[in-house]
């Protein structure tokens, strides 16, 4: 499998006028690579979305380095930007366009060819099944039709890496469950999936690796087999615990 995303040693540090300066991100490295859904398992303030965000461009890491699909987010962030597809946790939709036409802007907003444009987002209308409501206002669609129209734009340009924040959060059992079959779906087209929640039944179902990650710092990485091993537990919500509490003694 071809490695697609190199993480090493990244640090993101804040400040904050009560704690002082908050490692936000710290020292954190791991690689994903082609065909590959990787998880990244922990709380709400973890620093998942903080890493993310790097990785996205959005924010400049300390110190560290980021490398994807070949291109380094400090040196050609425009490169990177083309090579991802990027769904954060807090995605909006525009409320008085419908799903065709966000799908469409984003397609121009990447550079599509605008030839190919009309071809590709009524692909990605079938694809995602959303003929029934691709042209009605998004103010009008339910939570479960807004969360895959967003999915939908954001692989629009087919992009070869998939970087997902909490993508099914807050959704019902079914729309979760369609969401899920998509993404494994993109897995087997090829695609590097980064896929971020704090659902630890979830990322046990669909990632083929995961790495744990608590304040900041990535405390395991692996298959669940390789974390069931690692712990001698087997529930996922056992082996966060274990894991988190191993590292919390070593600090200590």
């Amino acid at each position: 499998m071809e490695e697609t995303i190199k993480i090493k040693d990244l640090c993101k540090e804040f400040y904050d006028p009560q704690r002082g300066t908050v490692k936000a991100v710290d020292n954190i490295s791991f690689s994903a690579y082609g065909g590959e859904i990787f998880g990244l398992l922990g709380p709400n303030g973890a620093g998942k979305t903080t890493t993310l965000r790097m990785m996205a461009t959005l924010m400049q890491p300390n110190s560290g380095s980021i490398e994807i699909a070949g291109f380094d987010t400090s040196e050609k962030p425009e490169d990177v930007r083309r090579s991802i597809g990027y769904m954060s946790s807090n995605t909006a939709l525009y409320p008085r366009l419908s799903p065709r036409e966000i799908i469409t802007y984003f397609a121009e907003l990447n550079d599509y060819s605008a030839q190919d444009i009309p071809i590709r987002v009524e692909q990605i209308i079938k694809y995602f099944a959303i003929e029934d409501y691709a042209d009605t206002y998004t103010e009008k669609l339910s939570t479960g039709m807004k969360q895959i129209t967003s999915i939908a734009r954001t692989i629009i340009h087919d992009p070869p890496v998939l970087i997902l924040d909490e993508p099914s959060s807050g959704l019902d059992v079914i729309v979760s469950q369609k969401i899920h079959t998509y993404i494994k779906d993109l897995r087997s087209q090829g695609k590097t999936i980064i896929f971020s929640s704090h659902n630890m039944g979830e990322v046990e179902k669909i990632c083929d690796r995961i790495g744990i990650i608590n304040n900041g710092r990535l405390l395991a990485t692996g298959t669940i087999q390789n974390l069931r091993e690692l712990t001698g537990e087997f529930y996922m919500e056992d082996v966060f615990i274990r894991i988190v509490n191993e590292s919390e003694k070593k600090t200590a």
